[in-house]
């Protein structure tokens, strides 16, 4: 047997290196070394992340096809381990509660376990390499949801979640049984060949676009991304709106490229429609939402809209500014909510928007970070969110779809004002009780930091977006 091809796993291998180390470090540790559990988890992932930062190595592939290596992909997995490293950092203050923190070392290997299956989800060369990928993802997920499974509304959340989870990955297995029925193989690399546009191949595409469409919560698959994001855990919601999503939105461009080419037309006519329904709706029921934790829902399901806008067009530029979107939308999503997270731990589940009323007055530095947080997601320049929309933006206009660009944009206005609602309750709307205030912990601080100049320089920076650019398409 070639060991050397194990080589090319390096972000798996170094991945399940910190989770082993972690699940002996939390199970044999006595109580005097158990308290630094959360600066070793931080360490950890850092040395990971340092490792794994810069695509070495051509590509190449491992399992005789089964698993793919590209530059690009670990550029993806390096963003994605970013996340995890943020919301580690940001979930230190609700894991050392007292109904919470013998359960820290638990929830760690939970979340390095579903990045694990994102990882094999994203270099999967087979389909049943990328089920076994989404499914190693999800079930732990699952898990996470119903942490606080205590709290009515996290039971409920992890319900929902695994329910619908169940028949979206049965809907998309119900999809790859019909490519195999009519081409004969599962390999993305020969998949194509067969593909002729077939009534029975049209059918599969739909029904695993289908089940993908619920990890990156899409129209009409978004219904459960509400319920779950106000009952999960706050820490989990974050992790759920962009490091789950970012790695269904990729893995489903490199699928569409690579086996679903010679059906783009009948692809790109589905997603346009699924693209229009996921901005306009989510952006219409994020103006009505009260609790801020379902605002963010629909604003994650608006954002999953714009990141398609780099799939649609299945070509070089659409894949880098999808990339380059990931990265900024990670920053800034993750620092609105490590607020959240930490006014919520702070007063004691205080989650409406009304509750941030006055909020300048009493915290005004997480008040400047979520200010620049929320005009990064609306894209006001000169914060990174405006020079991701206009590449992604312009990545589907090059693409042809104009029409689809212009409808992207009156939406970026709508969603313009609901972002302004929450910057005007805590800067102009006065409130006889506002959140008092208070000093959060180190982790958190660090991780906001982290965010603010991830927003302040990603997209001042160019080289940033040329660097990713310059791994290529490579697919």
């Amino acid at each position: 047997m070639n060991y050397s091809q194990f080589l090319q796993m390096r972000p798996e291998l170094s991945l399940m290196t910190v989770i082993v180390i972690l699940f002996l470090y939390d199970l044999y540790a006595g109580k005097s070394l158990r308290k630094y559990f959360q600066p070793v988890t931080c360490i950890l992932l850092l040395a990971h992340v340092i490792i794994n930062i810069i695509p070495s190595g051509a590509p190449s592939e491992a399992f005789g096809g089964m698993y793919v290596y590209l530059p690009m992909m670990s550029i993806v997995k390096s963003i994605l381990s970013v996340g995890t490293l943020i919301v580690v950092m940001q979930s230190d203050t609700w894991l050392g509660r007292e109904d919470t923190i013998r359960k820290r070392g638990e929830f760690v290997v939970l979340v390095l376990s579903t990045l694990l299956g994102m990882f094999f989800m994203i270099s999967a060369g087979n389909f049943l390499m990328f089920v076994i990928g989404i499914e190693l993802a999800s079930i732990p997920m699952a898990c996470l949801v119903a942490f606080d499974k205590y709290k009515h509304h996290s039971a409920e959340a992890g319900a929902k979640y695994i329910l619908t989870s169940m028949f979206s990955s049965g809907l998309m297995m119900f999809g790859i049984s019909f490519i195999y029925g009519t081409v004969g193989t599962l390999y993305f690399a020969d998949v194509t060949a067969g593909l002729t546009g077939a009534p029975l191949q049209i059918m599969a595409f739909v029904l695993f676009f289908s089940g993908l469409g619920f990890k990156i919560s899409l129209v009409p698959f978004h219904l459960w991304t509400a319920d779950v994001y106000e009952g999960a855990p706050t820490s989990v919601t974050a992790y759920l709106s962009v490091v789950s999503k970012s790695a269904a939105a990729f893995a489903l461009l490199v699928i569409f490229i690579k086996v679903f080419a010679p059906m783009m037309a009948i692809g790109q006519d589905l997603l346009y429609i699924v693209i229009v329904a996921t901005i306009t709706i989510a952006n219409l029921f994020a103006i009505r939402q009260k609790n801020i934790k379902r605002f963010f829902a629909f604003s994650s399901i608006s954002q999953a809209g714009y990141i398609m806008l780099g799939v649609i067009g299945g070509d070089a530029t659409g894949m880098t500014s999808l990339v380059f979107y990931m990265l900024v939308y990670l920053v800034a999503n993750m620092a609105a909510f490590g607020v959240i997270s930490v006014i919520e731990q702070k007063t004691e589940g205080r989650v409406s928007i009304h509750d941030y009323n006055g909020l300048y007055r009493t915290n005004p530095k997480l008040t400047l970070v979520m200010t620049i947080a929320l005009f990064s997601l609306a894209g006001i320049p000169p914060f990174a969110g405006f020079f991701s929309k206009f590449f992604i933006f312009m990545s589907a206009f090059e693409a042809g779809f104009k029409v689809l660009v212009f409808i992207a944009l009156v939406n970026t206005v709508i969603s313009l004002y609901y972002y302004l609602l929450i910057v005007k309750a805590m800067y102009i709307t006065p409130s006889d009780a506002p959140v008092a205030f208070f000093k959060s912990d180190i982790y958190t601080r660090a991780s906001l930091l982290i965010c603010l100049l991830g927003i302040l320089l990603t997209g001042i920076i160019s080289s940033i977006y040329d660097g990713i650019n310059l791994f290529g398409f490579g697919v």
